[in-house]
């Protein structure tokens, strides 16, 4: 006997973590956004590349609520956090209190003692809990990410927004932050949004990739691989990477077939990667 499923209803079906119509900012004469529109589902991963001055930054900033936007044109349900590409730590402060500092301002009205405990227990999620009073200047760059990207969970957000986060970072650096940002966001199903110059990463990590040409999203690509299957020999994963590489106005190249001993080839799920970056600075 077939088993049905009970449709959801209306009230039950969870609304987008962002909704952005018709989003439009200027610098001057210069129109940066032109009428950007944009939804990111609950648990959704999504990268965004284009470019240099294609919009990707400004949109961010929006997201973030970092800059203002005209009433009614970006909607940001729950709390959004950020981690960029540099980590930005304070040097006279220890890796548990910059990230306690993002609780400072939290809406909870987190205690002192509570705070330096959800630091804590954060920084121990990421892999530092051995590392709680070290100064910025005694981690690694790989260490220091982490401690930005334990800041930007802390507050517990409804939407982590990584700018560049890892392309700073040494190969084998990277593919260790890529499984722990995967790791991260299996655990605590927020919603994500990468902004990215390298293809290759955006179809590592994303349930779709987007691309950003003169203010606008042009080019949407849904990824339904998993994320053990993503190397160059799967169809899917070739074709869609051959697309966003055409969209950002690259030529594609094939990607790097796997050498043994070489760790700079493989992916976090082990599979043969090749960085194709877009060319933008």
């Amino acid at each position: 006997m077939a088993r049905l499923t009970p449709t959801p209803s209306a009230d039950s079906i969870e609304p987008p973590v962002v909704e952005v119509r018709g989003h439009r900012r200027s610098f001057g004469d210069q129109v940066v956004l032109d009428g950007v529109d944009l939804e990111l589902q609950p648990g959704e991963f999504v990268a965004l590349l284009g470019r240099s001055g294609c919009g990707k930054s400004p949109l961010l900033r929006s997201l973030a609520r970092l800059d203002p936007v005209p009433a009614g044109e970006v909607t940001v349900r729950g709390r959004s956090a950020v981690a960029f590409q540099e980590p930005r730590l304070l040097p006279w402060r220890s890796a548990h209190e910059n990230v306690a500092l993002a609780l400072l301002n939290s809406p909870d009205r987190v205690a002192r003692a509570a705070r330096r405990e959800r630091a804590r227990d954060t920084l121990a999620e990421v892999g530092l809990g051995a590392r709680l009073d070290a100064w910025p200047r005694e981690l690694s760059g790989g260490q220091a990410q982490r401690v930005s990207l334990a800041r930007a969970l802390v507050s517990d957000p409804a939407l982590l927004l990584l700018d560049e986060p890892f392309s700073a970072l040494d190969a084998l650096t990277r593919m260790e932050m890529h499984q722990l940002v995967i790791d991260l966001w299996r655990r605590h199903r927020m919603a994500v949004l990468i902004v990215t110059h390298d293809v290759d990463e955006a179809l590592a990590l994303a349930d779709r990739v987007l691309v950003m040409e003169h203010g606008r999203i042009e080019h949407r690509f849904e990824i339904t691989s998993r994320r053990d299957d993503r190397d160059h020999t799967n169809p899917e994963i070739g074709r869609i990477r051959t697309e966003v590489l055409r969209a950002v106005g690259v030529e594609p190249t094939p990607p790097r077939t796997q050498r043994a001993g070489d760790p700079t080839s493989t992916t976090p799920g082990g599979e043969g990667r090749h960085r194709a970056s877009t060319g933008a600075a």
